[in-house]
């Protein structure tokens, strides 16, 4: 058996006299759910972010069950090889790469949705099941699955509850945390853990649901999870723009908008080159900014009437071009926005977080920043909750690289210096974790290795990412 891993150690994923880990007794349990052919298993060694992939894993458990997840674990608590956990490979903080040697857990099979209950308002679905596909099975109800990351379309509701995803709604409903009740994980060692309640209120004992979401995989595997539905609120929804001179003036407009009692369910903004580049990924006749552009949606009743108090709230605040519709499409311009920037090589990327009304101030220091290096910078954020994504481009070589993470530092760096964090939701697994240390102390860490260590004392459990 491997020693236990040091906090800073690189996990060897071998035994010490470098014989292959014994995947027999896992073949015999699992049959064809194992996979250790190369060319099969190389499609789960990565996930969608920047990180290198040190070497490949022996293997894949593609798991159906609970019990697959349990049996997979039991033998890595034994043998000491390093686990990691695999959803549909969407995540940017590199938390799902591959351990040179290691096994990856697969959860993409399971993906059921095995109950709607909309008297409760509550869903029980498998990890693997496409965040859209559920809110559109409740949609089917009258109901609606609130978390709404930009990429629900492939993205899984539990690849969303391992990094507490946030997405377009959050400045209406909140993060992922605040829509999840309860869940099934399988811990390191392979025992099986419920957490929390179907009920509204539960105070019993620590509140282990939470300690779970957010957690990347490093305290157990996500099998199933009861989730919050809403109500699909009457009436037809706006979507509404502004466009600004200044990226300046639409954070200053943001500002006012989460102050007014106008109450968007949506508030998202894209800067000109975000804009630029969007456009010419899949042309829809939207007009650049000069400097930013707002897009939103209101719901209810009087969607429309908020709409417009909000384009003409902009417009009072130096916006030079509004509009209001019932279409979609500039909801879904947003949501292309990582796929256009994929395509034109701006991969290096960043996800702060800063206080709402330290979004006119974030957005001309990021242009001060960009310009010391001489290097163009496209942001977008969720603008309502204050959660930015500033993409560098530059030259997809170790040169370049190193040239655009030293940008990215520094815009971390001023997030946190206006009372930021470094991660508003996708986590940071192994690309963000030589940060934590600017924003967490020694306490800070010390506590949450100590839980680490408690649930995982063999560290095999996607060790050395995200604390």
């Amino acid at each position: 058996m491997n020693a236990v891993p040091t906090p800073d150690a690189a996990p060897s994923g071998a035994e010490p006299s470098g014989a292959e880990p014994p995947i027999a007794e896992l073949r015999t349990s699992l049959g064809d759910r194992l996979v250790a052919d190369p060319e099969l298993v190389a499609r789960f060694a990565r996930d969608s972010s920047r990180a290198l992939l040190d070497g490949a894993p022996i293997a894949v458990v593609l798991a159906e069950t609970t019990a697959d997840v349990a049996t997979a674990l039991r033998w890595a608590h034994r043998t000491g090889v390093a686990v990691s956990v695999r959803g549909a490979g969407t995540g940017l903080a590199g938390g799902a790469m591959a351990y040179a040697g290691g096994l990856v857990i697969s959860l993409e099979r399971m993906n059921r949705i095995i109950d709607i209950d909309a008297e409760n308002r509550l869903a029980v679905v498998q990890p693997g099941v496409i965040t859209a596909e559920l809110d559109d099975a409740a949609r089917e109800l009258g109901l609606f699955f609130p978390p709404d990351p930009a990429s629900a379309r492939i993205s899984t509701v539990g690849g969303n509850i391992a990094t507490n995803a946030g997405g377009l709604r959050c400045v209406a409903h909140g993060v992922t945390s605040d829509s999840v009740a309860a869940l099934e994980v399988v811990l390191a060692d392979g025992r099986v853990l419920r957490t929390g309640s179907r009920t509204r209120k539960n105070v019993v004992g620590y509140d282990l649901t939470r300690l779970f979401v957010g957690s990347e995989g490093t305290l157990g595997v996500i099998t199933e999870a009861t989730v919050r539905l809403k109500p699909v609120a009457p009436g037809t929804p706006r979507t509404f723009r502004a466009s600004f001179p200044t990226l300046e003036s639409a954070g200053r407009a943001v500002t006012a908008i989460v102050g007014s009692d106008l109450h968007p369910e949506v508030l998202e903004l894209m800067d000109a080159l975000s804009v630029e580049i969007i456009e010419s990924f899949q042309p829809s006749g939207l007009r650049v900014p000069a400097g930013a552009m707002l897009v939103g949606q209101t719901t209810g009743l009087d969607a429309e009437q908020r709409a417009v108090g909000i384009t003409v709230l902009c417009a009072s605040l130096g916006a030079d071009d509004t509009e209001v519709s019932e279409t979609d499409a500039l909801l879904e311009a947003r949501r292309l926005s990582n796929p256009a920037l994929n395509a034109r090589g701006l991969k290096i990327s960043c996800d702060v977080g800063v206080p709402v009304a330290a979004l006119a101030t974030v957005f001309h220091e990021i242009g001060e920043i960009a310009a010391r290096h001489g290097k163009r910078v496209s942001t977008v954020a969720h603008s309502g909750d204050g959660n930015l994504h500033s993409t560098v481009e530059s030259p997809d070589t170790p040169e370049g690289i190193a040239a655009a993470d030293a940008v990215i530092d520094d815009i971390t760096r001023l997030a946190l210096s206006l009372g930021g964090t470094i991660s508003g939701e996708h986590g940071i697994g192994s690309v963000k974790r030589h940060e934590l240390g600017w924003q967490l102390d020694d306490t800070a860490l010390e506590v949450q290795r100590a839980i680490k260590a408690a649930l995982d004392p063999q560290g095999v459990l996607t060790p050395h990412r995200a604390i």
